[in-house]
């Protein structure tokens, strides 16, 4: 347990400390590892409690992109069953509950045979779970039931102390703050995306008017939204108004409200968006496109905190906190006179830029994972998940159209690919998708062909000990983990032995990197 004591000790002082986020994962990576890294499970997760479900934060021998999905108790039993046990919870090898994890533990699409769970509790609270999957029936049978409690309660201690100092702003704190913020929140890898949760936090408790810039398509609704969970205003209304789509001779009493009669047509009083979000955050899209003519109002709402209403001989008080959304550099429009420089420094009291998808390409898995998970709950099937080919063409592209433009592509190649797998009758039969595993292939995705890079030279670790050669007659797979073995084992030698540090070098996940060591016969 020296192990366990030293990863735990080094992951509450980096929380403590208000560390980086991206040092989390790997820590919580590196906890689960020391306590069952050297179980024989082919994968393992922890996950915490979400207000819906689970979410997790560690995962070995799973795919990247599993920390990306949310598990939704209501869609998968085997871990509402879990979450609702008081001892270890074991399943049969025939049992008919879907695993989670079934065809996402290896390229083959294997079925998890041997499952166990074990719930995590703050006396009744549920704070999260364990889980150990393998692919061969009875392999888990010989761990005991006493020891794996005993671990279950020290990963317990250590959600529910990382909750307590909440100083951080990890996927984990977030999914257990409900107070603060409802929903999921996605953990990023890429330090820009990092560096914005980390302004969002700043800024969110204030009632700063928030000038928020970025291509289409990047999520800037989904900041939005997490500015106003997050702020003092989050029970009150969150209105969102785009200001293109409305006509001219209607903005006003739109955004301002009228009286009966103020105009032709003004049968009764409109309240309008303004007072629709007293007490709450008013998020003005394509700002940028608003008339030079409604401009000074819009100003003297934000100045005054007054509107007046269209007909109305009164001003009326209101209470909001204003973000403008802009895909423009409103700073060039200001300048150029086509959006007047007064509203435009009052509206960028606080300016937000979102990063392109292309700058923060280490988020793609994470979003993948979520947009998998979404779309299995839309198909109705047992599980989805990415070839090895097309994690390639996603990570090769250039996303013109950022995130949402990731969102429709694997929609449409679920779709493409669940017709593949199971063809039209089979695609119609509701049992049968729901125990489905799909893959998506490149083909699937339909991305434009995009060059690849001319291969580097071998290596020293590659080329091996003088003298050998790879032999074209032999079997891939042995060929492969040859590779590997000599890789991983030259840069270990590099980092001097130190695990986590040959992980980051090598660009995998550390308890994927454990997990893979052990079988190529390293550790």
């Amino acid at each position: 347990m020296t192990r366990f004591y030293q990863a735990l000790r080094a992951l509450l002082t980096r929380l403590a400390d208000g560390a980086p986020p991206e040092t989390l994962p790997d820590g919580w990576s590196d906890l689960l590892g020391t306590l069952v890294g050297d179980y024989p499970a082919d994968a393992s997760t922890l996950m915490v409690a979400t207000d819906t479900g689970l979410q997790p934060v560690a995962v070995l021998g799973l795919p990247a992109d599993v920390r990306g999905r949310h598990f939704a108790l209501a869609d998968h039993p085997r871990l509402a069953a879990i979450a609702s046990h008081d001892a270890v919870c074991r399943f049969p090898p025939d049992s008919p509950l879907p695993d989670p994890f079934d065809g996402l533990l290896d390229e083959a699409l294997s079925t998890v045979h041997d499952c166990l769970g074990v719930a995590l509790r703050d006396g009744e609270r549920l704070l999260g779970v364990l889980t150990l999957d393998a692919l061969e029936a009875g392999r888990l049978e010989t761990l005991d039931d006493e020891e794996l409690l005993a671990k279950a309660h020290l990963l317990a201690t250590c959600l529910r102390l990382a909750s307590q100092l909440n100083q951080t702003r990890s996927r984990l704190s977030e999914a257990l703050d409900q107070e603060r913020q409802p929903q999921p929140a996605m953990h990023w890898n890429s330090p820009a995306m990092r560096r914005l949760d980390e302004t969002i936090d700043l800024v969110a408790p204030t009632d700063m008017c928030v000038l928020l810039q970025g291509e289409t398509g990047v999520g800037k609704e989904r900041v939005v939204r997490a500015l106003h969970a997050r702020s003092n205003r989050h029970q009150g209304p969150l209105v969102q108004v785009n200001c293109a789509s409305l006509p001219e001779s209607l903005i006003e009493s739109e955004l301002f409200g009228h009286r009966r009669g103020a105009f032709s047509g003004a049968i009764q009083d409109h309240r309008g968006h303004f007072a629709m979000a007293d007490g709450g955050t008013l998020m003005l899209d394509e700002i940028g496109e608003l008339p030079l003519a409604l401009q000074p109002k819009l100003l003297r709402a934000l100045q005054e905190g007054e509107i007046q209403p269209l007909g109305s001989e009164r001003v009326q008080r209101v209470d909001v906190r204003v973000i403008a959304v802009t895909n423009r550099d409103l700073a060039a429009e200001a300048a150029a006179g086509r959006f007047r420089e007064d509203l435009y420094h009052r509206l960028s009291a606080f300016p937000l830029q979102v990063p392109p998808l292309r700058e923060r390409r280490e988020d793609l898995p994470l979003l993948a994972g979520h947009f998998l998970a979404d779309n299995r709950v839309r198909l109705g099937i047992g599980n989805l998940r990415l070839s090895a080919d097309a994690e390639a063409a996603l990570a090769a592209w250039h996303w013109p159209g950022n995130v949402r433009e990731l969102e429709h592509t694997l929609g449409r190649a679920a779709l493409r690919a669940l017709g593949d797998s199971l063809g039209e009758a089979g695609g119609r039969d509701p049992d049968t998708r729901r125990q489905a595993v799909v893959r998506i292939t490149r083909e699937h995705l339909d991305l434009p062909d995009t060059a690849a890079p001319a291969p580097a030279a071998p290596t020293a670790a590659e080329r091996g000990p003088a003298g050998t050669t790879d032999r074209p007659d032999e079997p891939l797979r042995p060929a492969t983990e040859r590779f590997q073995r000599r890789y991983i084992a030259a840069a270990l030698d590099a980092h001097d032995g130190n695990w986590s540090a040959t992980a980051r070098a090598l660009g995998v996940d550390g308890g994927n990197l454990h997990r893979l060591a052990r079988r190529l016969g390293l550790k």
